[in-house]
């Protein structure tokens, strides 16, 4: 399983630049990846994050969100999960643009096993990252502190769909703790049943309707993407 595919080891300013003081305090120690985005990584990079167990409207709505980003040249983020994330890397992939899998498991595991074949395409033709190294043990805890990583990989983050107790909330805060930009699609701002909404948009998340709408907020886009052959 994913034999053959060659892996290497970088710090985190080494993936996306130099790093600022809080950044450095929160950054991993190393990261394991594998793929062909050139290194440092081009800008802008966009989380596109939300439920494991998401509805048809958001699984919809987040296929369209990376295919309007990697339409624009924008790399698409996300975590490798069920729902919302597998929906943005395929979305991305099947715009002909790049995407990133920031993983909660070594490299040579697949978590969930009905992904393998997409991390091992993302892994040869796109980007996989991990901070785990390989013989590490799968634990709950280690998807947290995935999305931490996540949110420093990612020049801004988008909850496409999410609970009261989803952990894309823990990327949500991470990202305004960061100083970089939150994005809320419309429909979770409206409704009653979630709590966290208005407190992120109290520290600065903002709503959007149509994912154009967070094209203006992103880093240049000078920094053209590129492939190593």
């Amino acid at each position: 399983m994913l034999m053959g595919i060659r892996t290497s080891t970088y710090t985190l300013d080494e993936l996306i630049g130099p790093l600022n003081d809080v950044e450095k305090k929160y950054a991993p120690k190393r990261l394991y990846v594998a793929g062909q985005l050139s290194i440092p990584l081009p800008s802008p990079r966009v989380a596109v994050i939300g439920s494991r167990k998401a509805s048809p409207k958001g699984l919809s709505a987040a296929s369209n969100i990376a295919k309007v980003l990697a339409k624009n040249n924008v790399i698409v983020v996300s975590g490798f999960a069920q729902g919302i994330d597998s929906a943005a890397h395929k979305s991305a992939i099947e715009a002909n643009g790049h995407t990133i899998a920031v993983l909660g498991t070594p490299l040579d595991k697949v978590y969930p096993r009905e992904n393998m074949h997409l991390q091992e395409f993302i892994m040869r033709k796109h980007l996989a990252v991990s901070q785990f190294p390989i013989g590490y043990p799968i634990m709950p805890k280690n998807f947290v502190i995935r999305n931490r990583t996540m949110a420093l990989i990612a020049d801004a983050s988008i909850i496409v769909e999410a609970g009261n107790s989803s952990g894309s909330l823990h990327q949500g805060w991470e990202a305004l703790r960061l100083g970089r930009p939150l994005f809320i699609w419309s429909p979770l701002m409206h409704d009653s049943s979630l709590t966290w909404t208005k407190k992120l948009a109290a520290y600065g998340a903002m709503e959007f309707a149509e994912p154009e709408e967070v094209l203006g907020d992103l880093p240049s886009r000078d920094r053209i993407v590129e492939v190593i052959a």
